[in-house]
């Protein structure tokens, strides 16, 4: 029976339990799921329970994942030998009954005498509230390194026995009176659900309508374009030109066409053989909007009309439908080389913005499992296409296909190894290859670097705890930059979006991280061939030191240090100058001033901006730009912290804090730590909320900013730190954390109303 059907079932019997309910005289019947519960659980609970990544997979950002309750298999373990089940909400399970089948738990069902688990873990909370404005009790463990206990409801006076004050909300300011008194009469009441599912507008119908019908046109051309648009936009939230506010869409495989209830084709991958029939179709997004899964994508008549343009027109023809074993996932330009390459690249281009963040933001929830071979900063150029020989040159691209194949599809543990050095050897095999023919070509100038529209210039912060994607050039000039190509952008979005399994096992999460180590290389090499000839070695050296060095001579092809470049570069420092170049010469299409970390005069603040605010950001501009060695306080900071700062009419401004790690090399996919120059850290302060992941939070009121800044540059251990945070910062334990906490997505809501969800405080640091 449909997904569609079932679920719409299932919540008619739940509904059909809360009018039951209401004709009798229980005074908690007149209690709404959706009116009163599920605004408690945005509040005060979604910032824990909402991402793969949640306490005991515990989601309480929907109807549908709060009655699917939890579980004790983690989904991040990257030690496991054996893949996992896949546990994704709305796709893997369609009933309480069949998550259950799956391990999972109820936390809403009384057991027997014993009030259900979420009332006693409510309770436990309540009645030891953290002291306000205190440090949370250092026995209580906090981030990435807590070992959820995940106890079911029987396991729960033992649990409540080890962890005396770890109810629930956990280590922060807990609810309200009244919304504790909500919950609990909501749990007595045997939880009643009511919530009525999201449905597209008219516009949107009719919208939906055009794009399902343009991808599910029949024919082998049609087919094999729709598919390749699906694999590129399955992470997507899509919304629509003139649709409602708040309103997004996902594209997904269906066994039913247009008209007819979704029948969701779920596997693990969205390039697996869907064994039937497939229809493309749009579903709603439900539930809550999380920030770091919110990818949003446009569209619009325009943007139909733009892929008619780049893939329906032309002469081009489909021979045979490629299969979705092994090998074509593996290979997408094998799989799909009927295509031209050129609408290919374009259609990323035009979107780069979105593409990069689906592999450098989410939707894994847990970034850290590949930052470990990124650097935490830095810009994303592209290669214009008429200069991308992939695309020019149908020779180099017959010989270059076969060689860019990745690995992961096989998972065998004991293989690792073996399928490691087959990929790196085709790998560096390419880049002998694109190195060879690239020499041949006319020398790189600045029309090399593509210029079509706002999505060229891409900064990017990539923490171990936190990471953004942002349009234009944000923060100090980074010590590396990243020049995509064709083959680069498309490898680098198949090996970490569409072949990367989260629930995967250690053979695959170690081939993944192994083989993007090399694409960020070949990235690397790419820019490389701008800098002067004799300056690239120099370069290199500076990017990979101590082991890097040996990292170079084992596992990447040698760089082209002969091949001049067409830019004419100031020889001292030829990447500084490049830099400072393409801040003039893409000065319109960057639209991303930065005078607070690249202050090129005596103003370094935001003109436009109220006198008391322009006065902070000029202060707040002493703490960027320098090294950790003269600024030690960044010892101190977190690596993604927010500055609220309040003008005296009660207007306020938020920035970005983040601390950016300098590595001596990111080569290696463990031992992260043994490469830091702590040093050499720095700090960019930045307009806007650049974090799914607030680390910590400031509130300063304007006049109070040069007063901060000062105890910044003048902190030199924890105990000066510490002052800082009680004049100024907002602790777990504040009274008024969660208005704070929220202010956050008010002011995305406000500046960027599209890409505002909800943030999450898993990595909210006990300072």
């Amino acid at each position: 029976m449909p997904y569609r059907v079932l679920a719409s079932l299932f919540l008619l019997l739940l509904c059909s339990g809360v009018r039951a309910q209401d004709s009798g005289s229980n005074p908690s019947s007149s209690i709404s799921y959706t009116r009163d519960v599920q605004p408690i659980f945005t509040e005060k609970c979604v910032a824990c329970h909402a991402c793969y990544d949640a306490a005991c997979q515990l989601n309480l950002g929907s109807a549908e994942g709060a009655l699917r309750g939890a579980s004790k298999v983690q989904v991040y373990n990257g030690r496991r030998s054996e893949a996992e089940a896949p546990t994704r909400l709305y796709y893997d399970a369609h009933s309480v009954t069949a998550w259950q089948h799956k391990g999972f738990y109820s936390v809403f069902d009384a057991q027997g005498s014993q009030a259900a688990l979420m009332a006693r873990m409510l309770e436990l909370g309540h009645k030891t509230p953290l002291t306000p404005n205190a440090k949370v009790p250092a026995e209580i463990v906090l981030g990435m390194d807590r070992d959820n206990q995940c106890p079911m409801p029987a396991e729960f006076d033992t649990y409540a026995g080890n962890h005396p004050k770890e109810g629930m909300p956990l280590a922060v300011t807990g609810l309200t009176e009244p919304q504790y008194q909500t919950l609990r009469r909501w749990l007595a009441a045997g939880a009643p659900i009511d919530q009525q599912a999201l449905a597209p507008s008219a516009s949107e119908t009719l919208q939906i309508t055009q794009w399902e019908d343009m991808l599910n046109a029949r024919g082998a051309k049609e087919g094999l374009v729709a598919r390749w648009l699906y694999e590129h936009l399955f992470l997507a939230h899509i919304y629509f030109e003139g649709g409602e506010p708040g309103h997004f869409f996902q594209w997904v495989r269906s066994r039913t066409p247009s008209g007819q209830p979704i029948d969701l084709i779920n596997t693990r991958r969205p390039n697996d053989d869907p064994g039937s029939d497939v229809y493309y179709r749009l579903w709603p997004v439900q539930g809550v909007i999380v920030h770091k899964t919110h990818i949003t994508y446009p569209m619009s008549p325009g943007k139909m009309a733009r892929v008619k343009e780049l893939f329906y027109s032309g002469d081009w023809t489909v021979s045979a439908s490629p299969g979705y074993g092994p090998r074509h996932r593996a290979n997408p330009f094998d799989t799909f080389q009927a295509i031209p390459a050129q609408a290919r690249y374009q259609f990323m281009l035009d979107n780069a913005e979105y593409f990069v963040r689906t592999f450098i933001r989410g939707p894994v929830c847990r970034g850290n499992i590949a930052s470990d071979v990124i650097r935490d900063n830095f810009w994303a150029l592209f290669q214009d296409p008429a200069h991308d020989l992939y695309l020019t040159d149908a020779a180099y691209r017959d010989k270059a296909t076969p060689l860019l194949s990745m690995p992961g599809q096989i998972d065998d543990v004991g293989s690792v190894l073996t399928l490691w050095h087959s990929y790196r050897d085709k790998r560096n095999e390419y880049e002998a290859l694109r190195s060879k023919t690239y020499a041949q070509a006319p020398a790189p100038s600045w029309s090399t670097l593509w210029a079509g529209n706002d999505n060229a210039l891409l900064s990017i912060f990539r923490h171990y705890d936190s990471a953004s994607v942002n349009k234009g050039l944000i923060g100090e000039i980074p010590q590396t930059m990243w020049l995509f190509d064709f083959p680069i952008l498309e490898r680098t979005y198949y090996q970490l979006a569409v072949n990367f399994d989260v629930f995967g096992n250690v053979a695959h999460q170690a081939q993944t991280r192994l083989y993007f180590d090399l694409i960020r290389n070949g990235a690397e090499q790419n820019f490389l061939r701008l800098m002067p000839a004799d300056s690239r070695d120099e370069i290199l050296s500076d990017w990979y030191q101590e082991g890097g060095k040996v990292k170079m001579w084992l596992d990447y092809q040698g760089i082209d240090d002969d091949a001049p470049s067409g830019l004419k570069l100031n020889e001292k420092d030829p990447k500084r100058d490049f830099a400072l170049q393409l801040l003039v010469r893409y000065g319109d299409l960057n639209g991303r001033p930065d005078p607070i970390n690249r202050c090129s005069g005596a103003y370094c603040a935001r003109q436009t901006l109220v006198p008391e605010l322009r006065y902070a950001e000029q202060a707040l501009s002493r703490l960027t730009s320098r090294p950790a060695a003269g600024l030690q306080v960044i010892a101190q900071l977190p690596e993604a912290s927010m500055l609220r700062i309040q003008a005296s009419d009660g207007k306020r401004e938020l920035y970005s804090l983040l601390r950016n790690r300098a590595h001596s090399n990111v080569a290696f996919m463990l031992g992260e730590e043994s490469r830091y120059q702590p040093g050499l850290d720095t700090l960019t302060i930045y307009p806007g909320v650049l974090s799914s992941y607030p680390n910590f939070m400031f509130n300063i009121p304007a006049v109070q900013v040069p007063a901060f800044v000062r105890a910044m540059e003048q902190a030199r251990d924890a105990d000066a730190f510490e002052k800082i945070v009680q004049r100024w910062g907002i602790r777990r334990s504040n009274p008024q954390f969660w208005f704070y906490f929220h202010d956050l997505t008010r002011y995305i809501q406000e500046t960027e109303p599209v890409e505002a969800g909800m943030l999450d405080m898993n990595r909210y640091e006990n300072l």
